[in-house]
């Protein structure tokens, strides 16, 4: 699996993360929280870093992604019911103009922590489904 072992940490430290806030809060204090955890664990991460967008040659607007991991993943912390199409085509659009291949959609909403992995050029686009276990 691509850069398998940052997604397994960034679960990790999302599972930390919402074990010591619970669930209820805004989406931006996971945010927040996690990037300390993950800059605890040695990782590198870039909070709200734009990229130009340009279409047809032109300058468009700025992307602006929650969270980029040791330059390779992409971390979208979520407060949401369920995650469904939009969020997992937003997630390729961001590898898209990133140039990155693998995100990770994190839902804060409950108790237990659940994700979804997403990978740019794979069929079907999501690998793994919402989990309540840490990963191993």
């Amino acid at each position: 699996m691509k850069h398998e072992a940052i997604t397994k940490d960034i679960i990790g430290a999302a599972i930390a993360v919402l074990n010591e806030l619970k669930p209820g809060l805004d989406e931006k204090l996971y945010e927040n929280a996690l990037v300390l955890e993950l800059v605890a664990r040695g990782h590198t991460v870039d909070q709200q870093r734009g990229y130009p967008v340009h279409y047809r040659g032109q300058f468009i607007g700025r992307l602006v992604p929650d969270l980029i991991i040791s330059g390779k993943v992409i971390a979208d912390p979520k407060v949401v019911t369920a995650f469904n199409e939009t969020h997992v085509a937003q997630m390729l659009g961001y590898l898209n103009i990133t140039n990155l291949e693998v995100a990770l959609l994190l839902n804060f909403k409950e108790a237990r922590l659940t994700w979804k992995r997403v990978v740019r050029g794979e069929p079907e686009a999501v690998r793994g489904q919402p989990s309540p276990a840490e990963p191993q």
